[in-house]
């Protein structure tokens, strides 16, 4: 995924698809500099980590 699209996802109001590594996730937060995405997983919402946006894939 770029960062371009990234950012639209985290500035909507609908519900994407999003994995990153097979687990499907939620988009937090992008850092446009660092190209970086702050995440966490449907399943375990506690659990956030930063992630390269490069990795997320919009199923």
């Amino acid at each position: 995924m770029n960062v371009g699209r990234a950012k639209e996802i985290v500035d909507s109001a609908e519900m994407f698809y999003v994995t990153y590594e097979g687990t499907p996730v939620i988009i937090q937060h992008v850092d446009e500099s660092a190209q970086m995405a702050r995440i966490y997983s449907r399943t375990d919402p506690d659990n956030e980590r930063e992630v390269p946006v490069l990795n997320l894939i919009e199923e």
